[in-house]
């Protein structure tokens, strides 16, 4: 199995108090596979403008990034998808944790940040979404605030991808992704 975890590391994820429950799951998550799927991949990514993957290692230290507004779902799941293409076979997913819609898009690589998002910033991601379920991908995101924005946005995603949408509080947040990893995981076995 390959497993992307998406990381929202944007501003309102800190302001929230989000941010460090989020990457408590992350880090669960990653001992959780050392220790009982040693062969399968893990990456993370944080997002918020742009998109760019952690190791494991740097995630006890990952603090607060300097390009913190926005939430670029479209890069973190372009840059998921160009991770996952290197597995072939087996179980492929993208475990994405956020409190918001998405309010910015890629544009020739440069961000294009608006709040409330456009238009064009809701079609590029769920055009990403489109490319990932073709690629068979699945996409299971984990929604920290219950916006209706959001629920909309996530309804839109789940009705392309067949993922799962989970509501969740920061103090659930760990026991439903891990839960839902080894279900899911042995599901496929």
């Amino acid at each position: 199995a390959a497993t992307v975890v998406m990381l929202d590391m944007s501003r309102s994820m800190l302001n929230n108090g989000y941010f460090l429950p989020a990457k408590k799951v992350a880090l669960a998550l990653s001992a959780l596979i050392r220790g009982q799927f040693p062969r399968d991949a893990l990456y993370i990514i944080g997002f918020s403008l742009y998109a760019r993957t952690f190791t494991p290692e740097q995630l006890p230290t990952l603090s607060w990034s300097e390009w913190n507004i926005g939430t670029n779902m479209h890069a973190g799941l372009l840059l998921s998808r160009q991770l996952l293409a290197r597995h072939r076979g087996g179980n492929r997913q993208v475990l994405m944790v956020t409190d918001g819609e998405p309010t910015a898009h890629l544009e020739n690589g440069e961000a294009d940040f608006s709040y409330p998002p456009t238009r064009r910033t809701i079609e590029e991601t769920l055009r990403e979404v489109g490319r990932c379920t073709r690629d068979g991908l699945t996409i299971n995101t984990f929604m920290l605030e219950r916006t209706p924005w959001l629920a909309a946005f996530v309804e839109q995603m789940t009705r392309i991808n067949r993922g799962r949408a989970f509501y969740v509080s920061p103090e659930k947040l760990g026991e439903y992704v891990v839960v839902d990893f080894v279900e899911h995981r042995r599901g496929r076995l």
